[in-house]
């Protein structure tokens, strides 16, 4: 397991050694050049009781979000096919609530949702909040590939970016998730006033999963007028690499997602982080509430690349 001691001596390497070495690592695990294409729907938008600093979604700001009623699965299967035929290997849903709980309606629903979607013969992942063991021996038997579930930041700094539920909470989350056999997609956002090393905190705790992550998403802080966090500056592009290829050689086996924040990247900047390590896109012109760059755009950038989308593998290994 990488202490915040190993990942710290990584990530402060000069940053050219840094990129050979997480590159070599990349090549040994991950040797086609192939990107998985993922596409995220919310499916249920706005109107949330917690009060995440970074979220359009939070009932406690006034972001001019319109409260949505949660989507059905006639709503949400052509939205899931037009994915499929535009190369996306991964269908992912999200809804903005606490969380959900057995034998509830809108839980039903969503199980629904995800045994239908899985007949398309895509991974399917969802991120519906908090939920236990039984939430997610439920999703595992409807055939629920993975379940998302952030931890956004170090233990220290997220009491600043959330008061409604706690750090341990998250991981509670993720361990009913595990116990399910479900694989567990992990990871953050920087951008939120934390410090270089609350970001290899957050690595550290990822790096200590039994077992690790499946896949790590990486998103960069898109402001939002009307949340605490709308004013913060944007994120340096070096550091961005710089975590990405940390990731990459603590978490060799992981995929690591290239997430929210994309469209105010430079292709070349796209590229710098697709070299250091990430091997996996959020794909389409919307990322739950906010904006991401056009499937043509992502299209000529893998091909200007050398990249290929990942071919489907429903039954892939994911130890």
């Amino acid at each position: 397991m990488h202490t915040l001691e190993s990942l710290a001596e990584i990530y402060h390497r000069p940053l050219f050694d840094l990129l050979t070495s997480s590159r070599a690592v990349f090549v040994e695990h991950w040797p086609e050049n192939e990107v998985q294409l993922c596409t995220l729907l919310s499916v249920k938008t706005g109107g949330c009781s917690e009060d995440c600093g970074y979220c359009a979604q939070s009932a406690h700001y006034q972001t001019g979000l319109r409260k949505e009623a949660l989507m059905t699965v006639e709503d949400v299967l052509p939205v899931a096919r037009r994915a499929k035929e535009n190369g996306s290997t991964r269908f992912c849903m999200g809804a903005a609530w606490k969380g959900v709980r057995a034998g509830d309606g809108k839980f039903e629903s969503m199980l629904e949702t995800v045994r239908e979607v899985g007949k398309l013969g895509m991974e399917v992942c969802v991120t519906l909040g908090q939920l236990g063991d039984e939430e997610a021996r439920q999703l595992k038997d409807a055939g629920l590939t993975a379940y998302n579930h952030n931890i956004d930041t170090s233990p220290e700094h997220y009491p600043n970016i959330v008061s409604t539920h706690t750090f341990q909470n998250r991981l509670d989350t993720i361990a009913s998730v595990q116990k399910a056999g479900l694989s567990v997609c992990c990871g953050g956002i920087i951008g939120m006033g934390e410090s270089e090393d609350d970001r290899l905190k957050m690595l550290s705790v990822l790096c200590s999963f039994d077992p690790l992550p499946e896949s790590v998403p990486i998103n960069c802080l898109t402001p939002i007028p009307g949340t605490p966090l709308a004013d913060v500056p944007p994120v340096d592009v070096f550091e961005l690499v710089r975590l990405i290829a940390t990731t990459r050689i603590a978490l060799p086996g992981a995929k690591v997602r290239l997430s929210a924040g994309r469209d105010r990247l430079s292709r070349e900047a796209q590229a710098l982080c697709l070299f250091a390590g990430a091997n996996s896109i959020f794909y389409g012109d919307r990322l739950l509430t906010a904006s991401n760059p056009g499937v043509d755009d992502d299209k000529n950038l893998l091909n200007l690349l050398g990249l290929a989308p990942q071919p489907p593998r429903p039954t892939a290994c994911f130890a």
